[in-house]
């Protein structure tokens, strides 16, 4: 959905109104496609703030994801926007870009969350939001297909590298894929950015670089003998298609989120038999793949006196106590550093299965986990454009560079 973009003189021009409830101000915390699953977990948190602070009333509203952009972008054109409204990375660097939230550098906690969280919602040097919740990757394996290659099941791949020539040798033994990289739309500028590979540089195109080339050409490689699964590789999300060849034996390794080893669990009980689990590689950049975190920003005209309590529940509402809760509760990763040091996260059963060590591996790169995406406008286009490129070059229909110029040319038209 794009951003309405408005001038920076219409947001100090818009009065800032805040409802009031028996002469106390409402704070109107907006989240995103949270209800109606976790209706007890707001309607409980919420209940306690407002019993402790008198002074303000808090009210909690769950908007669709689809439509919370468009309340938002409306609201703080009319100048009643929200005191708290919930986004992913990307839609916050889109907002920051704009103008329609601001810093908060003065009203959050910063020693409360993992480096990499703060990290994600830090732009020009200043801090944009609340972090919320997070996930991380990790790389689930078959050890059956991986003794069946000639593969020792005790030492997954530390690299992506690594990845690519134990694909090609289970496609070689065994017939199974090795695994789907992620290469769609709004997907391939992080696997470039996982990589060491810029995307963009002093604003821009870098990806037709002799590194890129290589990398693509590896990529080709790999493709053509069959080491990739195929089965749309280039689409914008191909998790679904991915989980269904790891599931039925036809691939061997899958890189996701620990919740994914549920399904596994659920859905394949005797692949999970034989299923153990890694950290997903790191690459040469230290950022653990998988990110996508969510948080709270502020917008740029909210009234300036409820600046300090809207910053005390920010800080209450992603504080560990409520992290912790809501991680169990929807299997998702914390922010807060003590939540993520919790038991819950670190001590892991010696019998216990993939999915519950999943959970435990992730936990531990928090720290270096990082939201990959394409900072520029237009980016849906320009990624579409590059994937488009990339999968030219990978599936041999066009030769490397020519494919990675054409998308540079084409970003550059458009930058």
């Amino acid at each position: 959905m794009k951003l309405k973009t408005l001038s920076l003189s219409l947001l100090i021009a818009a009065a800032p109104l805040f409802a009031h409830a028996a002469d106390k101000p409402v704070l109107e915390v907006w989240t995103m496609s949270l209800s109606p699953k976790f209706d007890g977990y707001f309607k409980e948190l919420v209940s306690k703030y407002n019993a402790q602070h008198p002074n303000v009333e808090v009210k909690w509203t769950d908007y669709p994801w689809d439509v919370i952009q468009a309340k938002f972008t409306a609201a703080v054109g009319a100048g009643k926007p929200p005191a708290l409204v919930n986004l992913n990375v990307p839609w916050a660097y889109d907002y920051q870009q704009e103008g329609l939230i601001q810093p908060l550098d003065g009203l959050i906690d910063k020693n409360q969350y993992v480096a990499g969280a703060l990290k994600d919602v830090t732009f020009n040097g200043k801090a944009y939001a609340f972090p919320h919740y997070n996930g991380a990757d990790v790389i689930a394996y078959n050890a059956a297909l991986f003794k069946k290659a000639g593969l020792d099941p005790n030492k997954p791949p530390k690299s992506f590298d690594e990845e690519l020539q134990y694909a090609k040798v289970i496609k070689a033994k065994t017939g199974a894929a090795g695994f789907a990289p992620k290469m769609g739309p709004t997907k391939i500028e992080g696997l470039f950015l996982q990589n060491g590979l810029d995307v963009l540089k002093d604003g821009k195109p870098a990806f037709n670089s002799p590194a890129h080339i290589a990398f693509v050409k590896k990529l080709a490689e790999a493709y053509k003998a069959g080491a990739l699964m195929k089965d749309n590789l280039f689409v914008q999300d191909n998790f679904q298609v991915a989980m269904a060849a790891y599931n039925s034996g036809r691939m061997a390794m899958l890189e996701s989120s620990p919740t994914a080893l549920t399904r596994v669990r659920d859905e394949a009980p005797k692949v999970y038999r034989d299923t153990r689990v890694a950290a997903a590689p790191l690459g040469p950049t230290g950022i653990a793949a998988g990110g996508w975190m969510f948080n709270f920003a502020v917008a740029r005209n909210v009234d300036k006196a409820l600046l300090p309590e809207i910053g005390k529940f920010g800080n209450y509402l992603t504080n560990a106590d409520n992290q912790l809760a809501f991680a169990k509760l929807a299997g998702t990763l914390p922010t807060a550093r003590k939540a993520a040091q919790d038991p819950h996260f670190q001590k892991v059963a010696a019998n216990a299965g993939p999915a519950e060590r999943a959970v435990g591996i992730a936990a531990a790169n928090l720290d270096k986990t990082r939201t990959l995406f394409l900072s520029v406008k237009n980016a849906d286009t320009l990624s579409a454009r590059l994937s488009a490129s990339v999968e030219k070059a990978v599936t041999g229909r066009q030769d490397a560079k020519a494919a990675l110029d054409e998308a540079a040319t084409y970003w550059n038209g458009k930058l």
